[in-house]
């Protein structure tokens, strides 16, 4: 389970890098893109790293997809006051699903 670490910071990156897109998109400062940009690329750095100690493509990118998706849903949420609805509640909650059946031994 060695690789559970860098999925966890490729998530990290991943959540750091849609702030700065969406400050972004709200602000239009170059830094910010900038900023996107690098934590985007960081982010894939411990992709391969994951990839390479043994997280596999299927379970380490639903992991990713998952736990990423909904943690940008709650900053979107809580930060930005973006709006959802029951269907995207409902899709959230078998994301939380999935991951505890992945995660199932």
């Amino acid at each position: 389970m060695f690789w559970i670490i860098p999925i966890i910071f490729l998530i990290l990156f991943e959540i750091v890098a849609d702030i700065f897109a969406k400050e972004y998109s709200l602000k239009d400062h170059w830094y910010l893109w900038l900023g996107a940009l690098l934590a985007y690329v960081i982010a894939n750095m411990f992709w391969l790293w994951g990839i390479k100690s043994g997280s596999g493509l299927a379970r380490g990118a639903t992991i990713f997809s998952v736990v990423s998706a909904i943690l940008a849903v709650i900053i979107g949420l809580y930060f930005y006051q973006e709006q959802t609805n029951k269907f995207q509640i409902a899709g959230m909650t078998l994301g939380v699903l999935s991951l505890i059946l992945i995660f199932w031994e």
